[in-house]
């Protein structure tokens, strides 16, 4: 018997009250024509009402794949657990979902991409509820915000700390999904899932299992339909006997404003000299500094910013594949890919569940990770996943607390301060008018990263910026190299809104950084 419906059809077995987890990166895997199904159904209806969703991973975004803002309705929508949310530039008009937590229209938690898998994996064995270190002394500890966006969120905690064996943890509680809405390229008529041209598998599998063995209801949006028997065992992610209902949507994008690019998918290997060179400017020397760091043969994770460049300076400098680069939405090696098309790599090596990269991340099993900064506390604490002012500038923690928690060596990239007008002369950085707003800071506005957990882990953790390399070093903040051509009271001593310390041995920063030359760059063995 088929199991294949219509989108209306599907959405039509969501009850009241339902627990709906949804399988997506922004653009990457998002059942989108379920959920538009889904947020139309209420426009019509009123029904279904008070639903909890839950995302690992943002779902949607604002560049084309309006994801969860088809079902961020009042009515609609009572609660929210997502790892991310859709993010975009600070003049636009902020997603309906951003404009709902602010008006404290639903209970809204940022809780780490990880936890949610685990919580997820969690629910599918029965088992109670997850036991993590992840997110001691960040926001997510109830100590500070407890993973709560907004006051209704505060009302009822999600995430406690328990004594285990001696020890202390943060408690999460299981969530079994009544639903699953996830996303493949194919299924046949009995709903056996393959993904041969999305960018990654992200968390079907786990998806499914949690809501068919909590007695729920697995929909799966996927672009074509073949006959039984048509897909290779080896290539069924999700198995049939997991999925109820098949939604077929010919026009799903591959990834956002991405119909479809085999090199995504590793259908295809794109030539290096196809991927562009960071154009010279202040962010390409930051990126030259941060690829400066590395070991060849090292294992990288890469975050979302500057550091999403480090790839581009590697292929430039003739030096691709010294590096294994990692994203949380589980591609391994290839070349990550930037703006909206960040997740996904061009020329992946392989594929792996998500869930399982974030096991790989939570326990520190890699060698390096290349994030981002919006703040960075005397503590050497680091905020990235909220900007109060512009919250949906950006899209809350993601995987940042799962994969800073436990890693050996973490290279924190941005520019020294906001709002600065610089420019490179002479090999020499220019700085024509100050910032106005300081990014270094006596305290963050919300602690992402923790500067005492990092000392108390001996974890590696540097700073660099286009004006100076700061090093966390025995608990402060440490100015180790300087940009040629700066004063260092002037231009950094004063420009920061907390105390920095200064190596004795200071150091000027490479020169090659600042031509635009290739910089001959040369990696030692790991």
């Amino acid at each position: 018997m088929s199991k294949v419906a219509t989108a209306e059809q599907a959405v039509a077995r969501i009850g009241d009250g339902a627990i709906v987890a949804v399988n997506s990166s922004s653009g990457l895997c998002c059942p989108d024509a379920v959920l538009a199904a889904l947020g139309a159904r209420f426009d019509a209806e009123g029904a279904p009402r008070n639903l909890t969703t839950v995302h690992p991973i943002a779902a949607g975004d604002m560049f084309g794949t309006k994801g969860v803002d088809h079902i961020a309705k009042p009515g609609l929508l009572a609660r929210i657990i997502g790892g991310s949310y859709p993010s975009g530039p600070t003049k636009a008009e902020p997603p309906k979902i951003w404009q709902m937590i602010t008006a404290n229209q639903v209970r809204a938690y940022n809780v780490p991409s990880g936890i949610v898998f685990d919580i997820l994996r969690e629910a599918a064995a029965k088992r109670p509820g997850v036991l993590t270190k992840v997110g001691l002394g960040t926001f997510v500890d109830p100590e500070l915000e407890g993973c709560a966006m907004n006051e209704a969120a505060r009302a009822e905690p999600i995430v406690s700390h328990r004594e285990f064996d001696g020890e202390d943890w943060l408690y999460f509680r299981s969530i079994a999904p009544d639903v699953a809405i996830i996303r493949a390229t194919t299924s046949d008529e009995r709903g056996n899932l393959s993904f041969e041209q999305e960018g990654a598998y992200l968390g079907a599998m786990e998806m499914a299992l949690a809501a068919r063995n909590s007695g729920g209801l697995v929909i799966a949006q996927v672009k074509r339909i073949a006959q039984n028997g048509s897909i290779r065992p080896h290539d069924v992610r999700v198995p049939g006997i997991l999925v109820d209902v098949v939604v077929e949507a010919p026009d799903q994008l591959q990834t956002t404003a991405t119909q479809y690019d085999p090199a995504i998918s590793g259908e295809l290997i794109r030539p290096l000299e196809s991927f562009r060179n960071a154009e010279f400017n202040v962010g390409k020397v930051i990126a030259r500094r941060v690829a400066q760091e590395l070991r060849d043969g090292w294992a990288v994770n890469i975050g979302f910013g500057i550091s999403a460049n480090v790839p581009r300076i590697l292929v430039e400098e003739g030096l691709h594949g010294a590096v294994t680069w990692m994203i949380e939405q589980g591609a391994v090696g290839g070349i990550p890919l930037l703006d909206f098309k960040f997740g996904c790599s061009a020329n992946a090596e392989a594929f792996v569940a998500s869930p399982h990269q974030f096991s790989y991340f939570q326990a520190g099993g890699f060698d390096a990770s290349l994030l981002s900064f919006l703040e960075v506390g005397r503590d050497g604490s680091v905020n990235v996943s909220r900007l109060s002012a512009v919250p949906h500038r950006t899209a809350g923690a993601g995987g940042f607390v799962d994969i800073t928690a436990r890693s050996r060596k973490i290279v924190f990239s941005g520019n020294f301060n906001a709002g600065a007008k610089l420019r490179i002369e002479d090999g020499c950085l220019k700085i024509d008018a100050e910032g106005k707003v300081a990014k270094f800071v006596d305290a963050v506005d919300q602690v992402s990263f923790s500067g005492a957990r990092a000392l108390a882990q001996r974890q590696d953790v540097t700073y660099v910026t286009e004006r100076c390399v700061i090093r966390l070093v025995d608990g402060a903040l440490m100015v180790t190299e300087i940009a040629p051509g700066l004063d260092l009271q002037r231009d950094i001593l004063d420009q920061a809104a907390t105390e920095l310390r200064v190596a004795d041995d200071l150091a000027t920063m490479d020169a090659r950084l600042f031509r635009e030359a290739p910089m001959q760059l040369a990696l030692a063995k790991a």
